[in-house]
């Protein structure tokens, strides 16, 4: 794994400290923009379990694993800007590159918290 002094999630603390240690279950989120950039955060390190853990348990498909790995494949991720954050809301844009060209992510994500855990439930469509 790449090693990283700053956090990949652009909030400009130790990677340890940030994302680092809520990816390796030192403590979890506190809440939905910090889930929802370590899960950014988890992507860019490549910690599919991490991301298949925080995945509501009703969206967690057969799939999913699958799914996240081709991604993974795919894409590198290279900045994310938190765009709003709304009590279980995080609107984000992950910018990336993949063999072909460069391209954006943009996303409302919708978080959960189940027994004081938060989890990613999906993108809100309008």
């Amino acid at each position: 794994m790449k090693k990283f002094d700053k956090c990949p999630c652009g909030s400009g603390e130790d990677f340890n400290t940030c994302c680092g240690d809520i990816i390796s279950g030192n403590r979890t989120a506190q809440t939905p923009e910090q889930l929802m950039r370590s899960r950014y955060t988890a992507y860019v390190v490549k910690k599919v379990n991490y991301l298949l853990r925080t995945t509501h348990p009703s969206i967690r498909t057969a799939g999913l694993e699958k799914s996240i790995r081709k991604w993974m494949k795919q894409v590198e991720w290279l900045k994310l800007h938190i765009i709003l954050v709304e009590e279980n809301r995080v609107e984000f844009i992950a910018e990336y590159i993949t063999d072909t060209a460069p391209g954006r992510h943009h996303e409302c994500s919708v978080f959960e918290q189940i027994d004081g855990e938060w989890f990613y439930l999906g993108e809100e469509f309008e």
